[in-house]
């Protein structure tokens, strides 16, 4: 995206935006296939049809749910509008922005390695949706591993962090990466850490602190098989 391109709104893109495209492609298929086919027409139909319905859902979460779930949890966060915000691994800026629009005296940083998990990923696109949204004098963004945070300790006083940290290969860099930001937040900090059920449980068990609570149907990547987790911990 050229940097002097102003944007009438926020775009955030797709995220893993190879997925919905498999799960559409071979939910046609499969559908082109049941009109052809005589044998076994009705199970294939059925297939096409659910893989078509995951698409669906999968794109309403990276297009719609995903917002508005985090408009409802930083409500729930109760932000006073002069804290310091970190978001981990913000991509083009979904969550930091939403948090931004919240702290008119505060500051909204976010951290990337800009990887191609989400379309059009890059600081030069976290930037413009914050321009766009009206809130670029509060907001931040710097090329920095969430293993290895560039910020002092107690710098923040909420960590945030939307489906980043399972991309992490290994459970001893996750880890690190969690560790990281409770490192960063300032005691009586807010940590919010939204990842699939399963990782967001080792995080928990990880940091010994924290409750968990499923985010529901507007966060189904896919299916609730896929369900996200939202990590709400206290330092």
């Amino acid at each position: 995206m050229p940097e002097n391109r102003v944007l009438s709104r926020p775009r955030y893109g797709v995220d893993a935006p190879p997925v919905p495209a498999v799960l559409g492609a071979a939910g046609v298929a499969c559908s082109l296939a049941a009109v052809r086919w005589r044998r076994g027409r009705i199970a294939t139909a059925i297939a096409g049809a659910a893989l078509l319905a995951n698409a669906g859902v999968y794109l309403h979460t990276t297009v719609r749910g995903k917002l508005r779930v985090w408009e409802r949890e930083l409500d729930r966060a109760g932000l006073k509008g002069d804290e310091r915000l970190l978001d981990l691994g913000c991509g083009r800026g979904a969550v930091l922005i939403a948090a931004a629009g919240r702290l008119p005296a505060g500051r909204a940083v976010g951290v990337d390695l800009w990887t191609k998990d989400q379309s059009g990923n890059g600081p030069a696109a976290t930037l413009a949706n914050a321009a766009a949204a009206g809130v670029a004098d509060r907001v931040e963004v710097r090329t920095a591993d969430m293993t290895a945070l560039p910020f002092a300790d107690g710098s923040f006083d909420v960590v945030t962090s939307a489906l980043a940290i399972h991309n992490i290969p290994s459970p001893e860099a996750r880890h690190r990466a969690v560790d990281e930001a409770m490192r960063v937040l300032r005691p009586g900090g807010q940590l919010l850490v939204a990842d699939i059920g399963a990782m967001a449980r080792t995080y928990a068990a990880h940091i010994g602190r924290g409750t968990l609570r499923p985010l529901g149907p507007e966060y189904w990547y896919g299916g609730p098989w896929f369900g996200v987790t939202l990590l709400h911990a206290v330092k």
